[in-house]
């Protein structure tokens, strides 16, 4: 079957969809909600590849053709053993060639009903960076503020309330700043583009979308061209909260960072190339001390406050602003509430 688009990708109505890519090959990136059952692992793979080039390519297909049996009979005798006659899967390799239509030809041979994807995991790819370069297929509205402004959290609320919202740190694994890694790290470029794309494809075009202000770059991750270039045009709702609140919020939303002591001194011993070292200092005595609200402020004064200003400047002109007294939990739904209400006058026609 050919993929003609991601709308079509989530649609898919198939029991199971097999990628038989190597593990690498599938740990990179897959189509979404596949199973990895490879028919070469890596070092096969490469084994084959290697014959490939220094002995033949018919010493390659015949020893990879032995390969791929072995590797489909302990699928059969593993994860397979339980599939009735009724069993509709869908096969991909890398372009839908000879390790996908092996296995398909054994699946066939039993006598399930398998379908290849046309033109294989490269065609889905394809799909992937197209709509990552194309414009966004709504309004988009950005939500801004300075550091610990709550504006994740805020978002969420939204989402949960029924804004259409998209979680690009969320997406990312990382909070978008120095101190912003988290638990599990990043996927792969590939793989955030993947389910970037496909949340862009769900969603409803008449209605604004809801993006965090971002940089181009989401810790190691790189936004795709379409929707780094929807932030910076976009309309904007910032959120203008106390410095002590914002203090109190981060203390409470970094509380991983805290809580590894090591971690937190090794992050602000970062900053070492833009504050003057007295100022270091004093911070990591700070962050020995537990003193995190503290801590948060003066980073935030010092450090984060500034720049933030430095790169609004351009954004005044199409910017609604939301003064927040309070950042505490209880106060998050009702700055949600005011967020859609605004974003709904920044998009009249959606």
């Amino acid at each position: 079957m050919q993929l003609t688009s991601l709308a079509g990708v989530a649609a898919l109505d198939f029991d199971t969809i097999i990628d038989v890519r190597s593990p690498s090959e599938f740990a990179e990136d897959h189509i979404p909600g596949a199973i990895n059952l490879p028919v070469m692992d890596d070092a096969e793979r490469a084994e084959v590849g290697t014959i490939y080039k220094q002995v033949s390519p018919f010493d390659a297909r015949k020893i990879g053709a032995a390969i791929v049996a072995a590797n489909a009979a302990k699928h059969l005798r593993g994860p397979l053993a339980d599939k009735e006659g009724g069993w509709r899967p869908l096969v991909y390799c890398w372009r839908g060639g000879q390790r996908s239509g092996s296995f398909a030809t054994i699946l066939k041979q039993i006598g399930w009903r398998v379908e290849l994807v046309e033109g294989g995991y490269k065609a889905f790819r394809a799909l992937v960076v197209e709509a990552g370069n194309a414009p966004m297929p709504c309004p988009v509205v950005v939500l801004d503020g300075n550091t610990g402004s709550a504006k994740t959290d805020i978002l969420k609320a939204a989402k949960a309330q029924g804004a259409q919202v998209i979680d690009l740190e969320g997406l990312a694994n990382h909070r978008g700043s120095l101190f912003g890694a988290m638990a599990g790290g990043q996927s792969s470029q590939k793989d955030f583009e993947t389910r970037l794309a496909m949340e862009i494809a769900a969603l409803d075009p008449s209605r604004p979308v809801l993006l965090e202000a971002e940089s181009s770059k989401i810790g190691d991750l790189q936004l795709p061209k379409g929707i780094w270039a929807a932030i910076k045009d976009a309309p904007r709702i910032r959120v203008k909260a106390p410095l002590a609140e914002r203090a109190a919020y981060l203390a409470r939303a970094y509380a991983d960072i805290t809580a590894d002591p090591e971690r937190l001194l090794s992050v602000i011993d970062q900053l070492r190339p833009f504050q003057p070292a007295e100022r270091i200092a004093a911070w990591q005595a700070q962050a020995v001390a537990g003193e995190y609200a503290a801590l948060a402020g003066e980073l935030m004064r010092d450090h984060y406050d500034p720049r933030y200003e430095k790169h609004r400047a351009r954004h005044v002109d199409t910017e609604r602003l939301i003064e927040a007294d309070s950042l505490a939990p209880e106060a998050i739904v009702g700055l949600a509430e005011r967020v859609i209400s605004e974003a709904t006058t920044l998009t009249p026609t959606a």
